[in-house]
């Protein structure tokens, strides 16, 4: 058979890979309990309160690794695949690496000048991989689940100004947001007031929008706000639930297909 002979043609859906990152307690574990039949590898020990099933708390990159073999070459009838969290999981990568070039530091792997960092890319890439795998050969939806920080981002047009991202090295949040088809921001909805602050002065603050600290939401498009994307053409901000999510991924799959359509 030619190579030519072996180009797909037309669009092949496949089980979507998913980073949602967020504040603490926003309900990111909760997001990844609510896809369908999912199982949890757990880096951080937080899913006392949350009805699912779960991997025993990984404490080696070895033993995801394991987790994730298992789920490849084992029968099972789970759907998704959660990882929580991933800053947890760099910290078990670090660990390796350190151990590899016998030093107490990720600072100081090979000599230093931030070659720990990079190295720490190479058990990266061997855990997309087998999620990929996961994905591919068992049709599993994939959830990696992270915290979020506020990081300095230099504009090359602009101001350098404040956003949120992924809790993870530069090095890393690159290579995950890159690998995944949707980098979520999971937050609260709020507005801003001006009120007195005295001595004819005011000051603005944040007013969270809705019942019980603000409503939830996802925010599916990058913004200086946030870092965030999508490839579902999905709307700027959603509810931050799974079922919205998606309903919203039926609809541009959909809105696409519709604009493909010859007149």
């Amino acid at each position: 058979m030619g190579l030519l002979q072996s180009v797909h043609k037309g669009r092949r859906p496949m089980p979507p890979r998913i980073l949602l990152y967020g504040t603490e307690g926003i309900g990111k574990s909760t997001f990844g309990a609510r896809a369908p039949a999912p199982i949890f590898v757990p880096t951080e020990d937080g899913l006392g309160e949350i009805d699912c099933h779960h991997f025993p708390l990984a404490d080696s990159i070895d033993q995801v690794i394991e987790d994730l073999a298992a789920l490849h070459k084992e029968p099972h009838d789970y759907q998704s695949v959660v990882v929580d969290s991933l800053d947890w999981l760099e910290r078990l990568i670090w660990d390796e690496v350190c151990a590899e070039y016998g030093v107490k530091s990720i600072e100081k792997v090979d000599g230093g000048y931030a070659k720990g960092y990079t190295h720490a890319l190479t058990p990266w890439r061997e855990v997309l991989s087998r999620l990929d795998a996961l994905r591919l050969d068992r049709g599993m939806v994939v959830i990696l689940i992270a915290h979020a920080r506020v990081e300095k981002f230099e504009d090359p047009e602009s101001a350098a100004y404040d956003r949120y991202s992924p809790r993870l090295h530069k090095h890393a949040t690159a290579l995950v947001t890159e690998w995944a088809d949707a980098v979520l921001f999971a937050t609260r909805r709020f507005r801003t007031e001006t009120e007195e602050a005295g001595f004819n002065r005011t000051r603005t603050i944040a007013a969270p929008v809705g019942k019980d600290g603000g409503e939830r939401i996802l925010r599916t498009v990058g913004s200086p706000a946030c870092v965030a994307k999508n490839r579902y053409g999905l709307p700027a901000e959603l509810p931050l639930t799974w079922d919205a999510l998606v309903a919203a991924m039926a609809q541009g799959v959909s809105a696409e297909g519709t604009r493909r359509d010859p007149a």
